[in-house]
């Protein structure tokens, strides 16, 4: 399978997002999991589990993958819960279509099947794109050091993108956005730890403090509270899966480099979210 269809398995079984996947799987539970498909040499060593999970997935044969996306789609892993069960079904086919695969219920009992995948795309036409002049960050009204920051970055991606060093400048601006939410939390505390999606501390239970916020959690808040518009969540996703190409083992996997067709729509996005936030938190 491809390496982006592991990763999507991977964040199904892990579960983080529990509004889109239907269980949250803790490293004692993902290695749990893997035992009741039959895989006793699969043990949680303490790592991160997305990425752990990953590593698992690619060591299996194909038979062995066909088994674990049967349990994801089996009624027994969900206590015969049919919402959940649902879910997941749901789920499944939107990460397999690619592979030409879907899964389906027999009874109780889930097969995988060969389909035609229909996919269709509105791809734009990015050759014209050209990079907008830097922000005004001070407009935040953010701490100045953070502005300075922030358009110290921005000074930087220039002459990455100059340089051709795109894996660079991608990642530069993915950091950026960061700032940029981790900020506007910091600034507008109530209304952050407010929202429907606000990521939750089970064992000190709590909201969990903005530092220890993932990229992911902040934006989908950011959203949630109405400071960014639907397609800068969106894209801002994007922006965050190419910011993970830090990581060399995930760049690995996915077998994808930024080019500068990749920059220029990364800063249309670091662009577009400083507006939004100018915008909606004036």
């Amino acid at each position: 399978m491809d390496g982006q269809t592991l990763e999507l398995l991977a964040e199904m079984i892990c579960g983080d997002d529990q509004d889109k996947f239907p269980a949250y799987k803790s490293g004692s539970e993902l290695t749990r999991f893997f035992q009741r498909i039959g895989f006793a040499n699969l043990v949680h060593d303490g790592s991160t589990r997305k990425w752990w999970t990953l590593e698992a997935l690619t060591s299996l044969s194909d038979n062995n993958l066909k088994a674990v996306i049967l349990r994801l789609a089996n009624p027994k892993e969900y206590k015969a819960d049919r919402i959940n069960t649902a879910k997941a079904i749901v789920c499944l086919n939107d990460i397999l279509l690619l592979e030409g695969l879907k899964v389906e219920l027999s009874g109780i009992t889930p097969q995988l099947k060969e389909c035609e995948p229909d996919f269709f795309v509105d791809i734009p036409d990015v050759k014209d794109l050209k990079p907008l002049p830097k922000p005004d960050f001070s407009k935040l009204n953010i701490e100045s050091k953070l502005s300075d920051v922030l358009s110290s970055r921005w000074n930087e991606v220039e002459i990455c993108v100059n340089n051709s060093a795109y894996l660079s400048a991608t990642i530069l601006m993915g950091s950026m956005l960061e700032g940029l939410f981790l900020s506007a939390l910091s600034r507008n505390p109530k209304e952050a730890n407010s929202a429907k999606s606000t990521p939750f501390d089970k064992k000190k239970n709590k909201v969990k403090e903005f530092t220890d916020w993932r990229l992911v959690e902040m934006i989908d808040v950011a959203h949630d509270v109405g400071w960014i518009d639907y397609d800068v969540k969106k894209y801002s996703h994007s922006l965050r899966d190419f910011r993970n190409f830090i990581h060399p083992h995930h760049q690995m996997l996915q077998n994808c480099y930024p080019d500068k067709d990749t920059c220029n729509i990364s800063w249309l996005v670091v662009q577009a979210t400083v507006n939004d936030l100018i915008e909606k938190l004036k």
